[in-house]
């Protein structure tokens, strides 16, 4: 993929007309081109075998294969043959029946990281709380509230195939609050995620707590006072620490272990 290419979008969505205007607003963008719909999550991954994509916009409630099984298959297996195989799907074309494949797909898969593995952003309402939550457990780089406007899907694919910051931070961290504020108090993952906490140091958790406020790299160097160039060395050091793959998980990391309160 060449750098001025656009960013390669695919939609996954049971529902046609859903995915025929996600497509109309994406299209519409000169940076920005839909490479291919599937209507469940196995088509998805069939899909996916055979098209590249940067960013996928995951629905969570399909026949078939849920948005969040498909997701975790994805980005656990990768984008390639494997992926589909997880579940009994050749790697020969994309599956009959909702998937449109990209017009082009001679172009190598490729995730902004270069592993080769997209970004998914997992399309809900406030009532998927749990299946939500463990999407973003198992690797996918945010949320899009289904009802969000034009402008606010535009920059939440733009934003997620940058890997700069949390994806529409007003939705994102409202959701946040509202899946943390409902999790058990026993939960063995904020066990973990506060063990791995206490591995940062006093400026990594400044950062963090930052980085959960919904702050770009800009506003957090500008509120720490120091260069951007620095703040990126501290949010890599915080990704690797907590073994996060984008700052998405490393907020839920901060809400999980109560380094950030809800409201706060």
């Amino acid at each position: 993929m060449t750098e001025n290419a656009p960013t390669r979008v695919a939609l996954v969505d049971d529902q046609q007309l859903v995915r025929a205007g996600l497509r109309m607003v994406i299209d519409s963008q000169p940076d920005l081109t839909v490479v291919g719909e599937a209507g469940d999550g196995l088509q998805a991954l069939r899909l996916l075998a055979a098209t590249p994509a940067d960013v996928v916009l995951m629905d969570v409630r399909m026949p078939n294969l849920n948005g969040l099984e498909a997701t975790e298959r994805l980005l656990a297996n990768g984008a390639g043959a494997n992926g589909a195989g997880a579940n009994g799907a050749g790697a020969d074309g994309p599956a009959a029946g909702g998937v449109r494949p990209a017009e082009d797909a001679r172009v190598a898969v490729g995730g902004p990281g270069g592993d080769g593995v997209p970004r998914v952003v997992v399309l809900t309402t406030f009532d998927l709380d749990e299946y939500v939550l463990e999407a973003i457990r198992v690797g996918a780089s945010g949320f899009l509230l289904k009802d969000a406007p034009p402008e606010e899907l535009l920059a939440a694919v733009r934003t997620v195939h940058r890997g700069d910051a949390v994806i529409a931070p007003s939705s994102t961290r409202r959701l946040l609050e509202h899946l943390v504020t409902a999790l058990p108090a026993t939960d063995p993952q904020g066990a973990e995620a506060r063990a791995a906490l206490g591995a940062l140091t006093e400026r990594e958790r400044e950062v963090l707590v930052q980085m959960a406020r919904g702050r770009s790299n800009q506003e957090i160097a500008a509120e720490l006072f120091v260069a951007e160039a620095t703040v990126k060395t501290h949010v890599g050091r915080v990704l690797a620490k907590l073994g996060a793959r984008d700052r998405v998980q490393a907020v839920v990391t901060a809400y999980e272990t109560g380094l950030v309160r809800p409201g706060a």
